[in-house]
């Protein structure tokens, strides 16, 4: 069993930048691929960046490429994801989530086992 808790969202105005972090527990971290995701208000929840377990393979959503990046740090078990060039439409509730069989698919919230509770970033105009 894996425990994910998400930290760092909060109030931005645009352009501004944000790093949430995702720390887990348990000690298979490591072979875990990680993804990052979002929820606006009445909308499906939606991909934005996942990382492989070894770290060296990164994934973005066309949406947010050039702008977010995801990293690892394996030794305090946490991910990262910085959010730079932040626009209105990036609001919304951010989780994180842990694939424990990497199938090679990393953009659907079913390729993922568990997920932390969510952090809100909301980004003003």
């Amino acid at each position: 069993q894996v425990q994910l808790v998400e930290s760092g969202g909060g109030l931005v105005q645009a352009g501004g930048s944000l790093r949430l972090s995702c720390a887990a527990s348990g000690r298979t971290f490591s072979t875990y691929a990680m993804g990052w995701f979002r929820q606006a208000p009445g909308k499906d929840r939606e991909f934005v960046a996942a990382i492989r377990r070894g770290g060296g393979t990164t994934f973005y959503a066309d949406s947010v490429k050039g702008r977010f990046t995801i990293s690892r740090d394996s030794a305090k078990i946490t991910v990262y994801l910085q959010m730079n060039s932040l626009k209105p439409e990036d609001t919304a509730v951010y989780y994180c989530a842990a694939d424990k069989n990497y199938s090679g698919r990393y953009d659907h919230v079913s390729d993922y086992d568990y997920w932390g509770q969510g952090t809100q970033v909301t980004v003003s105009s």
